[in-house]
């Protein structure tokens, strides 16, 4: 089935000249670019890209929980709570900062499904448990314990819509 999904290559890794790499990774498995351009993100344009409902807030708050869990290290040492959602509400503020810090390579990306593989190919969203293989496994090693204590966002390379309907909602929104 041919799909089209939203691809952002984000500034850590436009700061450290991958974008090419990142882009031939799309390519080399039949992957076609239909758009790209090239941005410095508004707020706002990143404030509608990441939701601001409680279920998404609270599943990103949670995957930081179980984070430190597995790590045994403690939440409220660096986030100063141990509440979901108040996690989560961080972590976006954080994203959006880190989204608007610099250039941001937005391409439309289609193919055979198009939205999973690119996903495989991008890897988990915490680098330091991507598999090696993948973009975020070979050129990032960034956690959440780590990013936290710095008061800053995971730095994980890119963004991939993780389903057809978000990725039709995201290119509407950064390809309108």
């Amino acid at each position: 089935m041919i799909e089209k999904t939203l691809v952002l290559i984000k500034p850590d890794a436009f700061k450290r000249r991958l974008t090419g790499e990142i882009i031939a990774r799309f390519e080399r498995v039949g992957l076609k670019l239909e758009k790209m351009k090239l941005i410095k993100p508004t707020k706002e344009i990143v404030e509608r890209h990441y939701p601001d409902d409680e279920e998404w807030l609270e599943l990103v708050g949670e995957k930081t929980i179980k984070t430190y869990q597995k790590y045994n290290l403690n939440l409220i040492d660096d986030l100063g709570t141990d509440d979901a959602l108040e996690i989560g509400k961080k972590i976006r503020k954080w994203l959006i900062q880190y989204v608007v810090s610099g250039p941001v390579v937005a391409i439309v990306i289609s193919g055979n499904h198009a939205v999973e593989v690119v996903r495989k190919l991008v890897g988990n969203t915490v680098p330091v448990f991507a598999e090696l293989g993948t973009i975020r496994g070979d050129y990032s090693l960034d956690s959440p314990d780590f990013a936290d204590k710095e008061k800053r966002s995971i730095q994980n390379l890119v963004h991939a819509s993780g389903n057809k309907q978000e990725a039709k909602k995201e290119i509407a929104l950064w390809f309108s």
